[in-house]
């Protein structure tokens, strides 16, 4: 069966950071294009980073360029985002999400793409 947990959400002050991760089982990671998108209360989710599986390039939201880093460990089946200088804008239930094929720089705008969601993993950042 597959899926997708994320772990290593939680609460952060402004300027801290906090890395979340997302554990694949029952795929194989080089398999899959990852990303990583986010619903804040009353908002659409929106796309936050995305990596190809086939050469490691990735994309990012204008909002977090900078700050947030998207990678992947193979030997692991597990794929991080590194969020630094949070915000509390960053306030957020991050999910983890695999599409096969997918073309990062666009799937990010269309959430509804994905073929495989994590349950997500809540960040919040307040003082």
């Amino acid at each position: 069966q597959v899926h997708l947990v994320e772990s290593g959400g939680g609460l952060v002050q402004p300027g801290g950071s906090l890395r979340l991760s997302c554990a694949a089982s029952g795929l194989n990671l080089e398999n899959y294009n990852f990303a990583w998108f986010r619903q804040a209360p009353g908002k659409e989710r929106e796309g936050v980073s995305a990596i190809k599986s086939s050469d490691g390039s990735t994309v990012y939201a204008d909002s977090v360029k900078g700050r947030f880093t998207i990678s992947r460990d193979s030997a692991k089946n597990t794929v991080y985002l590194q969020m630094d200088s949070l915000k509390p804008e960053d306030t957020a239930v991050y999910y983890c999400a695999a599409g096969a094929g997918l073309l990062i720089r666009l799937w990010v705008s269309y959430p509804s793409w994905t073929e495989l969601w994590g349950q997500g993993a809540q960040v919040t950042v307040s003082s």
